[in-house]
């Protein structure tokens, strides 16, 4: 059964209310057909574009905390993300990875405690620029998804493959580069959580999306999508959508 292409705009820390306003205006005036499109605004933004944002665009929170309502200063709960009007959240991105210190016992908590409250999750994988130059790619991603392979449920769950030494850094995969790595994180998936599993669950590619290498990129059979950046602030994030799309009709 073909895979239903996915494509996720992380707005990371950006935008102000204006700026919502008038990005939410362009990205109703997309074209998402034969695609399913989510954005992800700060959180003090999503209530505004949950308001205002056209039916077939879901909305997700940028992370959860790992429990529910209560003494948890700075955090929001999976429950208020679904209560405000959320559908989904991106766990395991390499800068909560990074900066706040996220590690694979905490995402595989939040990960378990999100899907308990029926969000839909984009998780995170990627390994760096050493480890790639190293050769330890696919002992990185396998680290990654070993301690959630229980999880990795196609209908809830989109892996989104993140190289982290091509975020935010202008440098993107080659396409045979991504296409190499998401079919042996396939071939993985297949042998840790079975054949079924690996064939229905969509793998994303996280790293520099833009408009331009997004129509050879969705001509890889393993790349099911892709978690925009920078991009998704642009005119252009339509043109990734219509690029995956087209590919995968």
């Amino acid at each position: 059964m073909p895979r239903t292409p996915v494509v996720g705009g992380n707005w990371k820390c950006n935008n102000d209310k204006a700026g919502v306003t008038a990005l939410v205006a362009s990205l109703n005036a997309m074209d998402c057909t034969g695609c399913e499109v989510i954005v992800a605004p700060v959180m003090l933004h999503i209530p505004e574009t949950v308001a205002n944002i056209k039916s077939d665009i879901a909305v997700a929170a940028q992370n959860c905390n790992f429990k529910g309502n209560g003494a948890y200063t700075g955090e929001c709960s999976a429950d208020q993300i679904v209560d405000i009007g959320c559908k989904w959240v991106i766990l395991g991105h390499s800068e909560r990875r990074q900066y706040f210190k996220e590690d694979n016992e905490i995402l595989r908590t939040k990960l378990e405690y999100a899907l308990s409250k029926g969000l839909k999750v984009m998780y995170c994988i990627g390994e760096s620029l050493d480890e790639r130059n190293a050769n330890k790619t696919i002992e990185v991603l396998k680290s990654q998804i070993e301690p959630v392979k229980d999880l990795m449920k196609p209908e809830s769950v989109v892996i989104a493959y993140e190289p982290i030494w091509a975020i935010g850094t202008g440098v993107t995969a080659t396409p045979q580069q991504a296409q190499d790595t998401h079919k042996e994180l396939r071939a993985y998936i297949s042998e840790a959580c079975g054949a079924a599993t690996a064939e229905a669950i969509r793998i994303q590619y996280g790293g520099s999306a833009n408009a331009k290498n997004a129509p050879e990129l969705s001509a890889c059979p393993d790349i099911d999508g892709f978690l925009v950046g920078g991009a998704s602030l642009k005119p252009e994030f339509g043109d990734i959508i219509k690029a995956i799309a087209a590919a995968k009709k």
